[in-house]
This record gives structure tokens, sequence and C-alpha cells, in this order.
């Protein structure tokens, strides 16, 4: 049951990414040129994003399992610290470079879209050098 409700959940974040139209990256270039012909109708849309992820953090925080029954993990932290800032400044400038974010970069891919396959391919190589790091970094004992 759990594979089937995560399925429909993509699938329906996915037409989102569709109807929004925020699986092309002129949409997202054009939002982030902000001195040149600067489109604002990415601002609704993260807009609407904050509005439902506000109240359904809400919602969250008073329960213990999640609607199917599972534990409910919330992130505790609340810490800015270098880790977060570097991870931030590396997916700003990936997301102006290439205008897709993982999301996007997904759903694009498997409409065929060449430079979102090759965005995701970028993707994995990142998360896989990240976890090489993660592992090298953390046995000797040095953290960001």
């Amino acid at each position: 049951m759990h594979r089937i409700t995560e399925f429909f959940v993509g699938l329906l974040f996915g037409l989102g990414l569709l109807l929004s139209v925020m699986t092309d990256p002129g949409k997202v270039l054009g939002f982030l040129d902000l001195f040149g012909t600067w489109d604002p109708s990415l601002a609704f849309v993260m807009g609407g994003a904050i509005a439902v992820g506000f109240f359904a953090f809400a919602l969250a925080r008073q329960r213990t399992t999640t609607v199917l029954g599972g534990a409910l993990h919330l992130p505790k932290s609340d810490q800015i610290d270098k880790r977060l800032v570097l991870g931030g400044l590396s997916f700003g400038a990936g997301w102006g470079l290439a205008g897709f974010c993982p999301g996007p970069g997904l759903v694009s891919m498997a409409s065929g879209e060449i430079k979102a396959a090759l965005f995701v391919a970028a993707m994995i190589v990142g998360m896989v050098i990240f976890e090489i790091a993660e592992r090298t970094v953390g046995r000797r004992g040095i953290r960001a």
C-alpha cells in the first residue's frame, strides 16, 4: 500500500510541475533574470508551495505517525551551519546554470528532454561525490 501511495503522490507532484510549467528551464531562468525580462510566475508557484507546506507542517507537528501509520520524523535542527550554506549555494548555482532543480529535472528527463538527462546525471555524480567525501572526511573526524 505504501508504494502505491508513494507512486500517486509522486505522480501528483510531477503533474503539478508540468501544469505550473516549472519543467521548462526557460521559465526558471526567466525568474532569475532580474535585470532582463523578469518572469515573476515562479514566485506565485513558490508562494503556493509555501502556503501548502506551512499548513502541512503545522498539522504534522501535532502527529506522531504518518497518515499511513508509519513513524513520523520531522527535522529538529534550526542551526544554520557551513554545510547548509554551502549546500544552498551549490543548489542555487546548479539551478541558475541549468534551470532545473531535482524534481523538475526528473520530470523533464522522463519526458525525453536531453538537457534534463544531463542535469540528472550530473546530480547523481554530485551525490556520489558527496557520499564519498562524507565517508572520507567523516572518518577523520573533520566536520563542516
